[in-house]
């Protein structure tokens, strides 16, 4: 007997030996599979999310476009008008010009005071006293209660006669308005209404201000710092993340504010809180106008799109994030 070779010659006839570039062309047919079984495993994870925006949410804003361009009262078949909708909005309907003038009076109005209240009450309310728990989740808690029934609440409140408001004023010798009844103070009392949801805000800067690290405010007292610089210096610049949240999402609440004006006034008096939105439900449910309301829409859209992208744009400016790790 001779000596055995290794591997067997019959062995090598049945497993041809493999060069390194075959190899690696294996290899990377490999990975191909995997990323096509992990991306065909994505999309079905995704798939319940994917066709549900399809179905309510691309498919009817993709049919509002093409209803703006129509005039279509729900009744007949929509008839195409090209932009007239858009071309009556912006010079002949003079009640769209003024619902848009006391969204943005209120929008302005509004913003501001709800990031002061909510800035102020996140503050107040960051101090670690015993039972400070309780404290959050009463001033939180009126954000979440449902919009009609606060609205009724205020409504009481605001009653001209028998209202806590006026009779409060009364104790001091001050003839309260007649608030939602008067077209001086119909809005300015639908935006006192509107803060009672300060809340939502006051719990984003919370959010923020607890994440803001003490060794900031040690070095700061090192370095001299008082209370003021310290909030000037130190708080502030760290919360513009959370004041760019609240002022984008402040924006976008106030251009659709419509259960308020609705419930309370209904547009009243001498439409001095005729909000777009609510002007744009008129269009669309009381008058049968669905292709003009779907270029209100349209518009309101872009108004807030174009607020949106300006305060991205201009947002590197004024807000500071911390890198990771800092």
């Amino acid at each position: 007997m001779g000596t055995p070779t290794y591997p067997p010659k019959a062995s090598l006839r049945l497993f041809p030996p493999m060069n390194l570039a075959s190899i690696k062309t294996g290899l990377r047919i490999s990975r191909l599979k995997l990323r096509q079984r992990e991306a065909v495993f994505f999309y079905l994870c995704i798939s319940p999310w994917l066709i549900g925006f399809i179905l309510f949410y691309l498919g009817p804003i993709l049919a509002s476009f093409y209803f703006s361009l129509t005039e279509w009262d729900l009744l007949t078949s929509p008839q195409f008008v090209g932009m007239d909708n858009y071309i009556r909005l912006f010079t002949r309907d003079t009640l769209a010009l003024k619902s848009f003038q006391v969204t943005l009076v209120y929008t302005l109005v509004y913003v501001p005071m709800d990031l002061i209240f909510g800035l102020s009450l996140a503050l107040l309310l960051n101090q670690k006293l015993r039972g400070i728990g309780v404290f959050r989740t009463v001033y939180y808690l009126p954000s979440v209660l449902s919009g009609v029934a606060y609205v009724v609440m205020w409504m009481w409140m605001f009653n001209p006669q028998h209202g806590l408001i006026n009779t409060l004023l009364s104790y001091i010798g001050i003839q309260g308005p007649r608030w939602l009844l008067d077209p001086k103070w119909a809005l300015s009392a639908l935006i006192m209404m509107s803060l009672w949801g300060v809340g939502r805000t006051m719990i984003i800067f919370l959010a923020g201000l607890q994440d803001i690290p003490i060794v900031l405010y040690e070095v700061a007292e090192i370095d001299g710092a008082n209370r003021w610089n310290k909030f000037w210096k130190v708080t502030l610049p760290l919360l513009t993340p959370s004041l760019l949240f609240n002022l984008i999402f402040g924006i976008i609440l106030t251009f659709q504010t419509f259960t308020n004006a609705f419930v309370a006034t209904n547009g009243g008096p001498l439409d001095s809180t005729l909000f777009y939105v609510l002007y744009l439900y008129r269009k669309a449910f009381e008058h049968l106008q669905m292709g003009y309301a779907s270029a209100m829409a349209w518009v309101l859209f872009l108004v807030v799109l174009g607020c949106t992208l300006v305060i991205f744009m201009t947002s590197g400016k004024w807000v500071f994030y911390r890198s990771i790790g800092e």
